[in-house]
């Protein structure tokens, strides 16, 4: 269904998305200092939980799109190249500062999982993150689209479920590391912004190619 060098490049862009801290990194580590490893490693299941539900809604949205035209997937997709691009410009522009974490009061490992759930399905820049992202993997001729985004996003969160879980497992290591490479801050938008431009303007140039 996928060749071997869609998938790897599907996977070295969602770690390296993921090498940044973003939302769900910072809601992980706040969760882990606050209530202990186990709650940071039920919100980064959470956020996982999330995720897994945003690919749900993408799949069979971006697949009931594709049955009825494929010029109409064609359209969305670009409309996804477009926001990838708009991501890409924006993170790289953007004046570098230091991370927040977001302020959570302590809670038990179950109330962790549920909010980090309702923090992730709730973000729509994570829905248009979905819908926007997937669709430039699949290729309709290759099988079911369906089939296609639920892989995509089953990997995804897969790979978000074990990032989280390893970033709670050493958080101390890694807030000490962070110190000594205060660099990654200032380049974080040029690196996320580099990333989505790079997507946005390979899929686009290889579109038109055919």
């Amino acid at each position: 269904m996928f060749t071997i060098s869609v998938l790897s490049t599907f996977v070295v862009i969602v770690l390296s998305l993921f090498l940044i801290p973003g939302p769900a990194v910072l809601l992980t580590v706040t969760r882990t200092v606050q209530s202990g490893r186990k709650a940071g490693i039920m919100a980064g299941l959470g956020i996982a939980t999330g995720d897994l539900i945003h690919t749900l809604f993408a799949a069979v949205g971006l697949s009931a799109i594709l049955m009825t035209s494929a010029l109409a997937f064609n359209v969305v997709k670009f409309a996804g190249v477009a926001y990838l691009l708009y991501l890409g410009i924006r993170a790289f522009l953007e004046k570098p500062s230091d991370p927040e974490l977001p302020k959570v009061t302590p809670v038990s490992n179950l109330s962790s999982y549920r909010q980090a759930i309702l923090v992730e399905v709730l973000n729509p820049k994570t829905a248009l993150f979905f819908l926007s992202f997937l669709p430039q993997f699949v290729q309709p001729e290759r099988g079911s689209s369906f089939f296609q985004f639920l892989i995509l996003g089953l990997i995804f969160v897969l790979l978000s479920a074990m990032y989280t879980t390893m970033i709670a497992m050493s958080v101390r290591l890694l807030g000490r590391l962070v110190k000594r490479i205060s660099w990654l801050n200032r380049w974080r938008g040029k690196i996320v912004g580099s990333i989505y431009i790079g997507l946005g303007v390979g899929v686009a140039v290889q579109s038109q190619s055919r």
